[in-house]
Order: C-alpha cells, then structure tokens, then sequence
C-alpha cells in the first residue's frame, strides 16, 4: 500500500459482530474487491478479534462519499445493520503525516 503522500484519508469502522454471521466473510471480500476498484482507493487493513477494526485508505472526502454510496456497498450496509453488526463506529480522519519502521 503506497500512502507515502499526504494528505490522505483514512476511514475507520469498528465494529462488534452478533452470533449471526453467516456469508458475512464472502460479503467483506466483495466489498474490499469492490472498494479496491474505486476512484481515490489507496489501500486497506483490517484485523477482527472480538472488536473487528478496518481501516481504508482514500485521496479524497468525495471518493470516501463516492464508495459510501455505492449501490453494492449501501446493500452491505444494510446486510450489516439487520444481521451481523450489534455496533459499529465509523471515523473518518484525515492524515497530514505519516512514518513507520521495519526490520530487516
């Protein structure tokens, strides 16, 4: 993921899942493909324990308005509200810097 530019956005859903979850992994893949053929997509992280936390990564505030209307995206919200969300919180930030370490 390349976000070695400023500024960006990023947009943060956490979320605490039912115990109905059924295609809701099948559902998570289509949308992070979907969202990755977006205008001003930049990238994604996402990790789920019992909190699940997504962070996606986006050029501008229209392109995260853009995917946040998405035909096939507002069905996934609804999908999530009725069955398999029990809360979710959703930030949406705007990165002015950004740094980070790997070892070799």
């Amino acid at each position: 993921m390349n976000t070695k530019f400023t500024p960006y956005y990023a947009v943060i859903f956490t979320s605490i899942q039912t115990e109905t979850i059924e295609g809701y992994t099948e559902m998570a893949q289509q949308m992070e493909d979907l969202a990755k053929k977006q205008a001003g997509f930049i990238g994604i992280e996402s990790a789920r324990n019992t909190v699940g936390i997504t962070v996606s990564y986006w050029k501008s505030l229209e392109a995260i308005q853009q995917w946040k209307q998405h035909a096939d995206h507002v069905i996934a919200q609804q999908k999530g509200i009725k069955d398999w969300y029990t809360y979710y919180n959703v930030r949406i930030c705007k990165v002015e810097r950004e740094y980070d370490f790997s070892k070799k």
